[in-house]
């Protein structure tokens, strides 16, 4: 599209600081947390993730069918969301609940501050993901788009996750009345540059995103139309085996994700703040090198290939993990706190490089088979299931250290050292389960859903072919797009 300049690009990419620099926080840290610092106990303090993300997966088909709508200006959504969000993601991180006995009302609490984090995120990303379909429909600069966005998410990342390592510093600069809030002062830190980056990409997108126009009948968004288009979209043949490709991985990852911290210091055996950085270090250096790679095979070849093929690496890489075991050492250094988080970063760089990508694929079918746009509707149903699948990775992450027999919500407000290492090997052995052979069995089934999903280049070139005819009202076919009908 004429005016989408490099410097716009890189403008809309920086947009990403603002959902990952939280998203990240919230997925490797707010389990530990709860547990650690609020007192609650591993079962619930993973049903009170479970609970908010669900919640936040359900109201992405509604902001993304209301998105679509004429009228609706996606920008404009984007800016009204980032302020609230970064004042409830703060709240969520302050230590009150270690002040409350009730197990029940420490998760009521909790539960219902971090649903009101997700839905502000829902408004800000959904937007976010969807205007690209709409600025651009060239595959290889949709490509570019997201991979320099997923360049700059590895930065986003290793912020958001090494950030929270400095906890044990700010406690002790926060003296021992306040040092259960050093969480909050990060989360405080990382909300400021949510903001600053994520008006920096709205301001960026001025002159090269123009809302659809209204009429007055489309004002209305009903409930029926948002569950009729998420059931048209599901009847797309390609849909399912993708939305099942994206709920598998995000299951498995996010399930590596939330166990982070426990993996560092009880399975590799290393200090918390000294093992953090290093492990976080490691998994950006491997994102950032993982995204060009992908992104030149992806040219190639295509986005599935590439997929498939590293994320086939990942799943051998985890299964090796458990065979070597965590708590390797080369000499005296713990060589696994730099080997076991690059296999982590080359699914993350792969994944959400493609991600949306792929997602943007099914538009261009969408107005095919059905001969409408729902650029919104359509990236709302991958982060639907995206949610469900994070949702379920922490939550069986939760229930796991339960089952082991992990408990510390009696040590309120945490120790000095922000959490105890454990000596009991069954634990141990668990916590090592659910980093590597776990994920291992449901990055599998992700690579074989990707397999089966029908989207490749060349379908999706003559899938354009096609549409470009039917919008030109000239005579159009069918042929080679059999798989995608």
């Amino acid at each position: 599209m004429k005016g989408l300049t490099r410097k716009k690009k890189y403008g809309y990419a920086f947009g990403i600081f603002t959902e990952s620099l939280l998203y990240n926080m919230f997925y490797t840290y707010y389990l530990t947390f709860l547990i650690e610092i609020a007192g609650v106990k591993p079962a619930y303090a993973s049903i009170v993730i479970f609970i908010s993300i669900a919640w936040d997966a359900i109201t992405d088909p509604i902001v993304g069918n209301y998105a679509d709508r004429p009228g609706a200006d996606k920008r404009k959504l984007m800016k009204v969301s980032i302020i609230p969000l970064a004042v409830v993601f703060v709240f969520a991180w302050t230590a009150f609940g270690a002040g409350i006995s009730s197990q029940l009302l420490k998760v009521a609490v909790y539960t219902a501050i971090s649903m009101l984090i997700w839905i502000f995120y829902t408004v800000y990303t959904i937007p976010y993901y969807a205007v690209v379909a709409e600025l651009t429909e060239d595959y290889d600069e949709r490509t570019q788009i997201r991979s320099l966005s997923s360049l700059l998410n590895a930065v986003a990342v290793g912020l958001g996750n090494i950030l929270p390592a400095l906890v044990p510093t700010v406690a002790i600069m926060l003296g021992e009345r306040y040092k259960s809030n050093a969480y909050a002062v990060i989360a405080a830190i990382i909300s400021i540059a949510a903001v600053v980056f994520g008006f920096v990409c709205c301001k960026s997108l001025e002159g090269v995103y123009h809302p659809k126009q209204e009429t007055e009948a489309e004002k209305r968004v009903s409930m029926k139309e948002t569950f009729a288009s998420f059931i048209d979209i599901l009847r797309l043949r390609p849909a399912k085996w993708f939305l099942l490709f994206v709920l598998f991985f995000l299951a498995s990852s996010s399930m590596i994700q939330a166990n982070l911290t426990y993996m560092v210091i009880d399975c590799i055996g290393m200090e918390y703040d000294s093992g953090i950085t290093i492990v976080i270090i490691s998994l950006v250096v491997s994102m950032a090198v993982t995204v060009p790679i992908v992104e030149k095979i992806a040219e190639k070849k295509d986005r599935r290939f590439a997929c498939i093929l590293f994320l086939s690496i990942v799943t051998a890489g985890e299964i090796a993990l458990k065979i070597i075991g965590l708590d390797a050492k080369v000499g005296s250094f713990r060589i696994m706190c730099i080997i076991s988080p690059v296999f982590l970063g080359i699914a993350i760089g792969t994944f959400w490089t493609f991600f949306y990508s792929m997602g943007y694929d099914l538009v261009e079918l969408d107005e095919f088979k059905n001969g409408v746009r729902r650029e919104s509707t359509i990236t709302a149903r991958p982060q639907l299931v995206q949610k469900f699948g994070s949702a379920i990775g922490i939550l069986t992450a939760g229930q796991l250290l339960s089952a082991y027999g992990y408990d510390s919500s009696a040590d309120v407000a945490g120790s000095e050292a922000l959490i105890a290492r454990i000596s009991d090997e069954r634990i141990i052995g668990g916590m090592e389960n659910i980093s590597t052979i776990i994920p291992a069995a449901l990055f599998l089934i992700s690579v074989i859903c990707c397999v089966i999903y029908p989207m490749t280049r060349q379908r999706v070139n003559a899938l354009m072919t096609q549409l470009e005819k039917k919008r030109n009202g000239e005579e159009y076919g069918t042929e080679g797009l059999e798989r995608l009908l």
